[in-house]
């Protein structure tokens, strides 16, 4: 793929009005989410489960591309077609989550590093092969009293910056998230001051390993207090904060942000991009990469009957899908 046709990926991935869905859970992440709705966690169920989602009606009128688990880009319907021929007929695309998960970051408590790059050139080629045009790497940063350290951001950076010359390389647009945890009791002047931090060590590494922002996608968490902390905010002032540092800290060379939900609901992940992209316009398009404030909710109703439910599931994952979209335009109305 060339130059020119990675900016035309990362461009369509934050189309006006489209962002992407999240089905890249792990095989043990998604094992939790099952069992808490009582579904036994097979591959057939997985298998149906991603069906459902990624055949969802009009699904395409609101998303512009789907994150994969290694399993599932290997998938396809019951009827025998690979799913990521499902998606590219109906002009989804088709992205792979790639890194290997987050390991203690020895010498340095309450800190981890996400690991995966040994072999990542081969598996990319392998990815490319079976059709992804674009993947994700998710770096973790804990906030605590000793948390995160300078050495914990910039060996994440450095990992995400790896990661994403080596995508180019094969041909495929890489998402850099770094995600700054809502877990703990810390501020939302601390959660700036990380992300500020992250940010700025994050676009320092892409630099330094000629990484071409133009064909890059960030996404990211957004400003907010701990879910521990006294003082909860507003919608306005997480939006304020998010847009704030985000204008302080990334080239206008991207071509879009795209947020995770990060453990906030349904309704405040949406409330918040709304507003974000109430206050603009901005140096980029702001849009949406939700997994679960995407699928909890189809997820519930698919649970207790997945043949009766089945239709009205996929309704509900097309509400979100709708909900989010207008909010990436800055025209949700709750």
């Amino acid at each position: 793929m060339s130059i020119e046709d990675l900016e035309s990926v990362a461009l369509a991935m934050v189309a006006p009005g489209k962002g992407i869905i999240a089905i890249d859970e792990s095989t043990n992440t998604i094992r939790k989410r099952f069992e808490a709705v009582g579904i036994e966690n097979t591959e057939e169920n997985r298998r149906a489960y991603r069906e459902l989602l990624l055949t969802t009606p009009g699904l395409n009128e609101h998303i512009s591309g789907a994150i994969l688990y290694d399993e599932t880009i290997r998938q396809s319907t019951r009827d025998g077609v690979p799913f990521t021929q499902i998606m590219k007929k109906a002009g989804i695309i088709p992205g792979i989550k790639v890194d290997k998960g987050p390991q203690p970051l020895a010498g340095f408590p309450g800190d981890v590093v996400t690991e995966g790059l040994d072999g990542l050139r081969e598996r990319l080629q392998e990815y490319a092969k079976l059709g992804a045009q674009f993947a994700k790497w998710r770096a973790v940063i804990n906030i605590s009293e000793d948390n995160p350290s300078s050495t914990a951001i910039e060996a994440n950076c450095h990992v995400l910056a790896r990661y994403a010359a080596l995508c180019q390389e094969a041909g495929i647009v890489p998402m850099v998230e770094p995600e700054v945890i809502m877990d703990g009791d810390h501020s939302i002047e601390v959660s700036y001051e990380v992300h500020e931090a992250v940010l700025r060590s994050l676009f320092n590494a892409l630099y330094e390993q000629n990484v071409m922002l133009e064909g890059t996608i960030l996404k990211v968490s957004m400003v907010i207090p701990g879910k521990d902390c006294d003082e909860q905010v507003d919608v306005e002032e997480v939006a304020e904060a998010t847009v704030r540092v985000l204008k302080s800290t990334v080239p206008a060379a991207l071509p879009g942000i795209v947020f995770l939900s990060g453990g906030q609901t349904d309704e405040q992940s949406t409330a918040h991009l709304n507003a974000m992209n109430r206050i603009g316009p901005h140096p980029w398009p702001l849009s949406f990469s939700y997994g679960r404030a995407m699928q909890q909710a189809a997820l519930k109703l698919w649970a207790k009957d997945m043949k009766a439910n089945y239709a009205e599931a996929q309704k509900t994952v097309h509400a979100r899908a709708r909900d989010n979209g207008l909010a990436a335009l800055g025209q949700w109305n709750g």
